[in-house]
């Protein structure tokens, strides 16, 4: 077991066109910076995880169930399991870190892109 690392070292991976994650998956749960092209859209869908995340950088336009909202840094999102939810980066895009439990192991066959130093605030 390795226990530290440097997000930026870890490589992205596609989860949505325009979008992608750069995940560290523990026993329990993943810790993700997902970084949003600007408009990049993730369609209405929902999954067994629970999922809480905080914008880092940029706007996203967030519906959970029938809640909607535009947010901005430092504001924050809960998404109880199987709840259908919808997201749209900002016109600058977007980087929000998201955190998932049970982890999201699908993401780990998901296909990488490039190491790259990211978008950080």
């Amino acid at each position: 077991m390795i226990a530290f690392d440097d997000v930026r070292s870890i490589l992205p991976r596609q989860v949505w066109a325009g979008i992608a994650a750069r995940a560290v998956h523990g026993e329990r749960l993943t810790l993700a910076v997902v970084e949003l092209e600007p408009g990049a859209i993730a369609e209405e869908h929902s999954h067994e995880h629970e999922q809480l995340g905080i914008v880092l950088r940029g706007s996203i336009r967030f519906r959970v169930g029938d809640e909607e909202r535009e947010l901005g840094p430092g504001e924050t999102w809960e998404i109880p399991s199987n709840t259908p939810h919808r997201a749209e980066a900002g016109p600058d895009g977007a980087t929000v870190l998201d955190l998932f439990a049970p982890p999201r192991s699908e993401w780990e066959a998901a296909e990488a892109g490039e190491p790259g130093p990211g978008r950080w605030p």
